[in-house]
């Protein structure tokens, strides 16, 4: 922390050394300790998550967090029912070895959050904006179903801000999508989500039980082209 002296009063400047720290430190944390999570921190980083960008201010998000751990049990259990009809289904396809890979494989990663103190539902709300009611439905700009893209971009981007906020708090969290890749009609009825919500994504949060090691990740030139 950079202390900063400016007409007799002193400002507070992260320096930028802090925040990349906070970044290349978060981990997707799938163990957490039995530690409960205090109210006042889930609002603490959700405080953080509504500060995030979203198309022309829309602020298309809303979070559920549930610290209920029967019914967090219970959002898993639906989506090991979705995977295992799945599973089911490629079996009589004649995909057995994609049957076994989808419940042995993928199953323990979509349920990840399964002993989480606390499970974020993670939602986009519609687009609404003055821009939209003035401009772009009456000329018709593009079609309604890129309206729900626009929701689910800026609910990502306070996905991601509630994420670093969690790891600077000292807690952990895991973003998955497979509970709603499989279960998302389930957990939507089971939570009386409004049908015009989508499910985004779901984020376990909790206290770390451990620290996994630096993932692996492409070079900056490999992912850069500067343009002059």
């Amino acid at each position: 922390m950079n202390i900063m002296s400016s007409k007799g009063r002193y400002t507070f400047i992260m320096m930028y050394e802090d925040f990349k720290t906070i970044v290349l430190e978060r981990r997707s944390i799938r163990n957490f300790t039995e530690q409960t999570v205090a109210v006042e921190d889930i609002r603490e980083i959700i405080d953080c998550a509504r500060y995030a960008p979203s198309d022309t201010n829309s602020q298309t998000w809303k979070f559920i967090a549930i610290r209920n751990t029967e019914k967090i049990k219970h959002i898993e259990q639906l989506t090991w029912d979705q995977l295992h009809l799945r599973a089911a289904a490629a079996e009589e396809k004649g995909l057995s070895r994609e049957a076994r890979m989808l419940v042995r494989s993928f199953g323990p990663y979509a349920t990840a959050f399964s002993d989480a103190p606390v499970l974020i539902i993670c939602l986009a709300t519609p687009y609404e904006s003055k821009f939209r009611d003035r401009i772009f439905d009456p000329i018709q700009l593009v079609d309604d179903h890129i309206w729900a893209e626009e929701g689910i971009k800026s609910s990502c981007l306070a996905s991601q801000n509630l994420m670093l906020a969690a790891h600077a708090r000292g807690l952990a969290t895991c973003p998955m999508t497979g509970p709603v890749l499989l279960a998302q009609d389930q957990i939507r009825a089971y939570l009386e989500i409004p049908a015009e919500y989508q499910i985004n994504m779901v984020i376990s949060l909790g206290y770390p039980k451990d620290k996994p090691g630096k993932m692996a990740r492409k070079e900056v030139d490999d992912i850069l082209e500067i343009i002059d």
